[in-house]
């Protein structure tokens, strides 16, 4: 297992157009979007569009190095430091998705038929995106099939994890927005998902759409934290393992599969016969898996498969249209 010639450290960041700025806010967007839905993660989409690798090490920039520079005036090499505008340009990209689509987002998986639907066609999204995510792997060893299956199992195990009971402290807040956000950096981990085995997914989606400073402001500290360090320690697993890790998380992402099956039911958690309300709503606390039923539902739901299928070659071959040689996934 060594190290991948792709792989870019952070002083080396490819050139910064408009137009890849402008494609960097949508992939941002895109990756936003993801995020909201639980079972679909944002790290699944940075890796579709091959920012990932990039995404990683800019985060890792953020440091002594970039404080230093920051507190000595200059600012201009701290922003170039940091690859400011990736950076930038992603986060744009992600909060204009999070603060125009978490209510629309709400409402569609409030719905049980237009959750089917949504979940279908992200379904479709990550089952084409196992094999291109696998492709990066430069030779599949039998270490690599191992970790494959070892990430399949955890990604997938989720599902079987009973979820928490709301808990509102600011603490407990902070402490969900730091593992949520770990998790959206792996491909194949919800963040949301995590939020909802926390209890927490419904109190965070409430208080974005109606910016509750109360809540948001812990949470994003909370965010903050798990992005600085769980970043540092996957750059400098994938500068060490290159190969090993892409296998892994591959693997993350064919085990999302299980999580994201659009026929599902949910099952509610009950305490003494009634069912426990959390702002008026019922508190999800796990899945059964369903047998789809051969109805017009289904072919609708079919059909929104085989376009998020066909989407991921088409994101694909738009990044190998725009990779440079300098860029992080160029060959």
């Amino acid at each position: 297992m060594t190290e991948s010639p792709n792989v870019i450290t952070g002083d080396e960041k490819p050139s910064m157009t408009m137009g890849r700025i402008i494609a960097l806010v949508l992939k941002g967007a895109a990756m936003g979007a993801a995020n909201v839905i639980p079972g679909v993660s944002g790290g699944t989409i940075a890796l579709i569009t091959g920012i990932y690798e990039e995404l990683i090490h800019t985060l890792n920039s953020f440091g002594h190095v970039a404080a230093r520079l920051l507190f000595k005036g200059k600012i201009r090499k701290a922003f170039d430091h940091v690859n400011g505008f990736f950076i930038c340009a992603i986060g744009i990209g992600l909060v204009a998705s999070w603060f125009t689509l978490a209510k629309l987002m709400k409402h569609l998986l409030a719905n049980k038929q237009s959750e089917l639907l949504t979940m279908a066609f992200f379904f479709g999204l990550i089952l084409a995106s196992v094999f291109t995510v696998g492709q990066r792997v430069q030779r599949w060893f039998l270490q690599d099939a191992g970790l494959f299956i070892l990430g399949a199992g955890l990604a997938g195990g989720i599902l079987l994890i009973p979820h928490s009971t709301p808990i509102t402290s600011p603490f407990y807040i902070l402490l969900c927005g730091t593992i949520a956000m770990s998790a959206m950096i792996l491909p194949g981990i919800s963040g949301s998902f995590i939020l909802l085995l926390m209890g927490s997914y419904l109190h965070i989606i409430t208080a974005i759409t109606r910016l509750d400073l109360a809540v948001l402001a812990p949470f994003a500290f909370g965010c903050v934290i798990g992005l600085l360090a769980f970043s540092r320690a996957i750059s400098f697993i994938l500068k060490k393992f290159y190969n090993a890790t892409l296998a892994l998380l591959t693997g993350f992402v064919a085990g999302s599969l299980a999580v994201i099956w659009p026929w599902k039911e949910k099952q509610f958690l009950i305490d003494n016969g009634e069912f426990v309300l959390h702002k008026g709503e019922k508190i999800v606390n796990g899945y059964a898996l369903l047998q789809p039923v051969l109805d017009s539902e289904f072919y609708l739901a079919l059909l929104l498969i085989l376009a998020g299928a066909g989407l991921v070659p088409l994101m694909e071959l738009f990044v190998s249209s725009r990779t440079k040689p300098d860029s992080p996934l160029g060959e």
